[in-house]
């Protein structure tokens, strides 16, 4: 089931509108987030809860049954049943702070994360208890729970209240099938794993799947994250406990750029989405950081002093792949080119992948995916030094509903096995496709002047072979066109009749 389809959508709508009337929207996201939560970790426990009862040797009451499996412990008055029952009572929003209370008692990892502001006078309480009855649809579930329901939700609201709250544009969740593919070119088996801009913890929850579809151990990765908005990570904080994931996101949330919560860190794989095009990202007060190795990144555009700070952060044989708006593959303003110039010289980049437009909720900008390393030649089987791979995956994809594309099972496999072939880390051999990869030499992407975009590398697609021998083709053609134009002749014919006949003289 694809996620663009869970068919939240048009409730969570519902349930923000019911709030809408008593508060502003950046406060009526932050509520309905924590009775999603609520509502989530609920119905997990609610799940095993019914299962032990009906096994005659366990204990249903019992917390290390839920720790075992890592769902949540939820107390008896932090249940939804409990909280269902008293929505129509004045107290509900006392109620609801109480469950909140509860559940951080219980869970150490959630302690002083969850909101707890439900009792205050501005929040109406009447709609409140309406919106708690809206959730009568399963969020945490096991079948729910296959999908990165907090992380999708927050992609919704993010969307929905953008211009509400008049965003920039710059804060994006990052798509389900982006951050597998992803994943899938990375292979995080086993090291530390670092995301400078984490968001809601997608990337970290994909990397920890990947590990355990792949058999490997789940505590043969750590997790390393930072993000900026306190919402934000306060719901990566959430995230990462429902799932178990012991993530190191910084006791607070701060600044990548000014303050660095992971100064020591070199990471074995980095994965990111970095805000796109941000401009206001204090770059005047660091224009001397040890971090711009490469090059002083514009004070206007953060894009390349993202690209620096995750080359500061790999270990010798690391790899980051992250995602970029596709300008960052071309632009030509002279520190960026500088800088792009230096890190293909210095052999860094790795890989550029152009991905379809339309994958992203909330914003319509065409992206890319960087790959750099460290260590090319190392990292493979097979001699890739001096060498970019470019792909062009524009055409990949399918309509998930009428606005949003997603990545299939099949076009993330085409694009890393293609990687992995060329990388000779899978026992596919590696061929330039026409229109679709090419791995060019860096004396190449020099006469470039230093673009990465693949369309300039990868050529147009082969054309089917053609086997209608010439005089064949040009005989049916005239006798193609020699039907329409009898055709249009005919109707010519039938228009002058029928103006005859109501009186124009034609």
């Amino acid at each position: 089931m694809g996620t663009a389809n869970i068919g939240y959508e048009e409730k969570l709508w519902q349930m923000a509108d019911k709030l809408r009337g008593s508060m502003d929207s950046s406060e009526y996201k932050h509520v309905v987030l924590g009775l999603l939560f609520l509502k989530y970790v609920s119905d997990a426990f609610e799940e095993k809860y019914v299962e032990l009862e009906n096994d005659e040797y366990a204990d249903p009451e019992d917390q290390d049954e839920y720790l075992a499996e890592n769902i949540f412990w939820v107390p008896k008055e932090a249940r939804w049943a409990h909280i269902k029952e008293n929505a129509k009572q004045p107290n509900i929003g006392q109620v609801i702070d109480d469950a909140m209370i509860a559940i951080e008692k219980n869970n150490e990892s959630l302690r002083g994360v969850l909101p707890k502001d439900y009792a205050r006078q501005a929040l109406d309480k009447t709609r409140l208890g309406e919106t708690i009855d809206l959730f009568s649809f399963k969020v945490g579930d096991a079948e729910s729970r296959s999908q990165d329901v907090l992380g999708r939700v927050y992609e919704y609201f993010l969307s929905k209240f953008a211009s509400a709250e008049g965003k920039n544009g710059g804060e994006f969740y990052t798509p389900n099938s982006v951050v597998k593919l992803l994943v899938e070119m990375l292979e995080p088996y086993k090291g530390r794993v670092y995301d400078p801009c984490c968001g809601s913890g997608g990337m970290f929850v994909q990397s920890e799947k990947f590990v355990d579809e792949h058999q490997g151990r789940l505590g043969d990765i750590a997790v390393y994250g930072q993000e900026f908005n306190a919402t934000t990570w306060k719901l990566c904080k959430m995230n990462l406990a429902i799932r178990g994931i012991d993530g190191n996101i910084g006791e607070f949330n701060a600044d990548t750029f000014h303050n660095d919560l992971h100064k020591g860190l070199k990471a074995d794989y980095i994965l990111a989405n970095p805000p796109f095009n941000v401009s206001d990202w204090g770059g005047d007060k660091l224009r001397e950081d040890v971090r711009w190795q490469f090059g002083t990144p514009p004070v206007g555009n953060a894009n390349y002093a993202w690209i620096q700070h995750m080359v500061s952060k790999l270990a010798p044989s690391g790899t980051a792949g992250f995602v970029l708006a596709n300008g960052s593959m071309s632009t030509s303003t002279s520190s960026e080119l500088e800088i792009r110039k230096n890190l293909i010289e210095n052999d860094m980049v790795e890989c550029i992948v152009t991905l379809p437009g339309q994958l992203f909720y909330s914003t319509q900008i065409p992206v890319c995916l960087w790959f750099l390393t460290k260590s090319k030649a190392k990292n493979g089987k097979r001699e890739r030094s001096g060498e970019i791979l470019f792909i062009d995956a524009r055409k990949e994809g399918f309509m998930a509903d009428r606005t949003h594309k997603e990545l299939a099972a099949k076009d993330i496999k085409k694009v890393a096995d293609s990687y992995h072939a060329w990388r000779g880390t899978n026992d596919n051999t590696y061929e330039d496709v026409a229109g679709f990869c090419k791995a060019a030499k860096t004396e190449e992407v020099r006469e470039h002047e230093y673009i990465l975009t693949p369309g300039r590398y990868v050529g147009l697609e082969a054309l089917e072979e053609d086997s209608e021998p010439f005089e064949d083709k040009m005989e049916r053609i005239t006798s193609e066109l020699g039907e329409q134009f009898a055709k249009s002749k005919k109707l010519e014919d039938e228009i002058r009749h029928a103006l005859r006949g109501i009186g124009y003289g034609v």
